[in-house]
This record gives structure tokens, C-alpha cells and sequence, in this order.
């Protein structure tokens, strides 16, 4: 299962001490998450310069893990007095080939994903 986790500040709630302690530990409960077998296919944050603040990993876990880990998410944006945090479940992923030109190759995929050799 992929999942989206998305945090932000940018009600300026958190000052930038609180903001970098609550995206930490968002990360540490991805990084347990990783300990327990999920794989991380990336993080993005802001930009340093920009008026908001916000950071989003992409997580594929064991849907028998959703639930501890949305425990622990919901645990910090209650430390971090928080709304929200954002769980997007992505049930489906499209590989989009190009159209090919000239003879030009394509790059097969495995059902995982990954490229083949």
C-alpha cells in the first residue's frame, strides 16, 4: 500500500523549533515504519525561503501497519497541536509510457515497479 503523509505550518502555529521538532518526528515514525518493512520512495519539504512550511513523504507499508503508524501520526499532531495530518492512500499507480519515436527504446518496469533488467 503507497501512502502520502503530508504535514504543514502554515497557519504559523509551530515556532521554527516546534516545526523542526514535529517534522522529526513525523520522520521518526517513518523511519520505525521502515524498521518494520515499509519502504520510503521519497520526502519533499518547502523550499527554506518560502512562506509556507510543509513536508510530504511517500511510504509503501504492509496494510496491516496502516494503523500504528497513523496512531503515531496522530499522537504528534496532537503534541504538536496540529488540526490534521494528511494520509493519502494512492490504490492504483499508472506507469505512463512515452510514445515511442524513431525506434526509440523503452524502459520495461517489473509488477513492482522497479525497472527490469
Amino acid at each position: 500500500m503507497i501512502v502520502y503523509i503530508s504535514i504543514g505550518n502554515s497557519d504559523d502555529k509551530l515556532l521554527q523549533r516546534e516545526w523542526a521538532a514535529y517534522a522529526g518526528g513525523v520522520l521518526g515514525a517513518v523511519r520505525q515504519a521502515e524498521a518494520n518493512g515499509a519502504t520510503t520512495h521519497g520526502s519533499w519539504t518547502s523550499l527554506p525561503f518560502s512562506a509556507f512550511q510543509n513536508a510530504c513523504w511517500c511510504v509503501e507499508i504492509r496494510p496491516e501497519d496502516a494503523e500504528a503508524l497513523k496512531a503515531e501520526l496522530r499522537d504528534l499532531a496532537d503534541i504538536y497541536r496540529q488540526d490534521s495530518v494528511a494520509w493519502a492512500e494512492a490504490p492504483v499507480t499508472e506507469f505512463l509510457r512515452p510514445k515511442p519515436m524513431y525506434g526509440a527504446a523503452t524502459i520495461e518496469t517489473s509488477t513492482d515497479g522497479r525497472t527490469a533488467a
